[in-house]
């Protein structure tokens, strides 16, 4: 299989894929440079593929790096968070999260529930990049990722920081209160609510670098 690293120099982060008659996925326009002897193509999508790609920001066209050399894809001033998924398991990854992976592992699409979709203001079509198989993948990430496991159980968020639950894992979005009063009183806007049982990938807390950049952009568009 792939072997993945992440580098570090200055603040920025980036992913190195050394590959050994191997190949890995990896997101669109992510390459920054390779050497040796690599080659890169694109699987064509299936028609559902096309289909989903008119109502999702997913990008459903993922080139194929395969050979014997190393690639290096983009740098970010957040970070990438390796991940391992095994035969039985199937991974949903929030929007725009996937970044690499093992060629051996399957990239599917999962659409979430239409109410879900529409009170987390995604319109009524909210599809998702999921993940089966066996091998290694690699998330963008904006800071440290802790793993979080539910048996039969709950975890509310205040916003989307969960990054990628298994299958046995529902969303939904809710008020953090039961009562009106209370939930105009408390200040606390809709809540992710994740339940079931399963693994959950909780982000809450940003680089400090990414922070900034993050807080400087909206600042840009007024301007």
């Amino acid at each position: 299989m792939a072997q993945f690293e992440i580098e570090e120099t200055e603040g920025m982060r980036w992913v190195r894929v050394d590959l050994e008659d191997d190949d890995v996925r990896a997101e669109r326009g992510a390459l920054n440079h390779m050497k040796g002897k690599v080659q890169m193509d694109v699987p064509w999508p299936s028609l559902k593929s096309w289909w989903v790609s008119l109502f999702s920001d997913e990008s459903l066209l993922r080139p194929r790096y395969f050979g014997t050399g190393s690639v290096y894809l983009d740098s970010s001033l957040g970070g990438y968070h390796v991940m391992q998924v095994v035969p039985g398991e199937r991974w949903i990854l929030d929007t725009k999260c996937f970044w690499a992976s093992d060629g051996e592992v399957q990239l599917t699409v999962h659409r979430e529930r239409v109410w879900t979709s529409y009170w987390a203001d995604q319109g009524l079509f909210w599809y998702k990049t999921a993940l089966k198989g066996e091998g290694q993948v690699v998330l963008a990430v904006d800071g440290p990722v802790e793993e979080v496991e539910l048996v039969d159980d709950r975890l509310v968020a205040d916003g989307p920081f969960v990054i990628g639950r298994t299958g046995g894992i529902s969303l939904s979005v809710k008020r953090p209160a039961k009562s009106w009063l209370s939930y105009w009183l408390s200040g606390q806007k809709l809540s992710y609510v994740y339940q079931g049982t399963g693994k959950l990938l909780l982000c809450t807390t940003p680089y400090w670098r990414q922070r900034m950049q993050k807080e400087k952009q909206p600042a840009a568009a007024s301007a």
